[in-house]
């Protein structure tokens, strides 16, 4: 197929389709090649059409220390001191880069939800 840039919803499906296809192509073959190609299209394509809703980081460890039965003072060798913790958890203290790091670590976060708030 001589493909193009996407711009229905209906090409990039069959782009992706495509893509899963010839995933495992071997490289050097007429099908990496349009491996190739089909990436960088369909990124395009996600890049102009596909928004993600911004994820607040406070709210994310809130939904972990939840799900993981942690509490706010489980978090003062990460964070600080409990008024520290109180201050990060309520908004009214950003979240520091030291902070995320280790938020990050220790609640197996990916590190692009601290990216845009950590100062």
């Amino acid at each position: 197929m001589n493909w193009k840039v996407l711009k229905t919803e209906e090409a990039y499906k069959k782009a992706i389709q495509r893509t899963i296809e010839i995933f495992h192509a071997e490289y050097g073959t007429p099908e990496s090649d349009e491996l190739d190609l089909l990436l960088v299209l369909v990124k395009d394509y996600e890049d102009k059409n596909i928004h993600l809703p911004e994820v607040n980081p406070i709210e994310i460890i809130k939904l972990k220390m939840e799900e993981l039965g942690i509490k706010a003072k489980d978090l003062e060798p990460l964070i600080g001191s409990k008024g520290h913790v109180s201050s990060v958890l309520s908004g009214r203290r950003e979240i520091t880069l030291k902070m995320a790091r280790k938020l990050k670590d220790y609640f197996k976060l990916p590190t692009e939800i601290f990216l845009y708030s950590a100062k």
